[in-house]
């Protein structure tokens, strides 16, 4: 399989052909189905690199952040880190190695941090795990990590509920960055704050990539903020990485027709437009459609997307699978029109 790798001859992690599949109940007495997360799944996060990860809810963003992260094993494939095949790896030995390799910073900092801990527990937590230096050591470097964050360190001695939903998240990409890991990953970190803190917590993941030099998944349904942050910005839907695209070159050259659709439904004020209609049934992961996944809804849809998988192509380190991808410069207006006249005659298709 071609497959799109950064410009670095030693990525920090690789995911090769994954694969989640949960079994989910079915019919009769013995009966099982199969819901598919993820499904051959290929990326490569090089040093210092910061990947985004966008798409609708169920997508399976945050399964590959977890099994990134070794919190969900996968079904088939392969997860590299820093070299390493992490499940071929013993239990022990694979907690040590993600474990002191790899920050993560979730959703929801209220329910991510223990509320009976003080600040300074909390931070320190993962020194004590994996009994890094002396206790000593230890108490400076949570003094150092508040800092870095910049929360004073008065904040070591209340617990999580005293501060505020920004203070918290910062006290957990304290936690995150505690081991010095070569590789943060950021599951939609500033989707439960408000709008006003939402800008100082992207500055300040901004600020410690630059810092620092560490690489960074960032995972959001944020597109625009992800564009902003990342340096590649992978689309996925149904559990497959459809794009992979430099951020530089999104939207106008975005090739992949879900991609396009997802930058026009931001709302702009600048360049205000109508989104790219969809139309046609929503896929099941626990019934995924042949070839294609997103023909039930494309517009460019034909019957090749209905019978095969399409291929990835990588041209200039731009990866899109797609039977026919949008031409690059083609611009959004442009797109809307020919969705609106694909879509007229035939309002769904139908999955077979």
């Amino acid at each position: 399989m071609t497959r799109q790798d950064p410009p670095t001859l030693d990525p920090v992690l690789r995911l090769e052909d994954v694969s989640v599949v949960h079994r989910t109940q079915g019919t009769g007495l013995f009966g099982h189905g199969s819901l598919h997360a993820l499904t051959s799944a290929d990326l490569v996060v090089g040093p210092g690199e910061t990947v985004g990860v966008v798409g609708e809810s169920g997508c399976g963003k945050s399964t590959m952040a977890k099994v990134m992260a070794g919190l969900q094993r996968p079904t088939t494939g392969t997860v590299t880190f820093r070299g390493r095949d992490v499940w071929a790896m013993g239990d022990r030995e694979r907690r040590r190695h993600l474990g002191q390799g790899i920050g993560m910073v979730f959703q929801d900092p209220a329910a991510s941090l223990n509320r009976r801990m003080p600040v300074r527990q909390v931070v320190r937590d993962p020194l004590d795990v994996h009994r890094v230096g002396s206790t000593a050591d230890r108490d400076r470097r949570v003094a150092e990590l508040l800092d870095l964050v910049g929360l004073p360190q008065s904040a070591a001695d209340v617990l999580p509920g005293q501060l505020s939903g920004g203070q918290r998240q910062r006290v957990s990409i304290a936690r995150a960055l505690a081991l010095e890991p070569s590789l943060v990953i950021a599951d939609e970190p500033t989707s439960a704050l408000d709008v006003s803190v939402r800008a100082q917590i992207l500055n300040l993941l901004l600020d410690l990539r630059t810092r620092l030099g560490i690489a960074m998944v960032f995972v959001s349904h944020d597109i625009q903020t992800v564009k902003r942050v990342s340096d590649r910005v992978v689309t996925m839907y149904l559990g497959r990485v459809v794009e992979d695209t430099p951020a530089g070159l999104l939207p106008d050259d975005g090739a992949h027709p879900y991609t396009r659709a997802l930058f026009s439904a931001t709302p702009g004020l600048l360049d205000p437009i109508e989104p790219i209609p969809l139309v046609g049934p929503v896929p099941s992961a626990a019934n995924p459609p042949s070839g294609c996944p997103f023909r039930t809804r494309c517009w460019r849809a034909t019957d090749v997307c209905g019978e095969l998988m399409p291929e990835p192509a990588v041209t200039a380190g731009h990866l899109v699978r797609c039977h026919h991808p949008v031409p690059a410069g083609t611009g959004t207006a442009t797109l809307v029109a020919e969705a609106v006249s694909a879509t007229k005659p035939v309002a769904t298709k139908e999955l077979s």
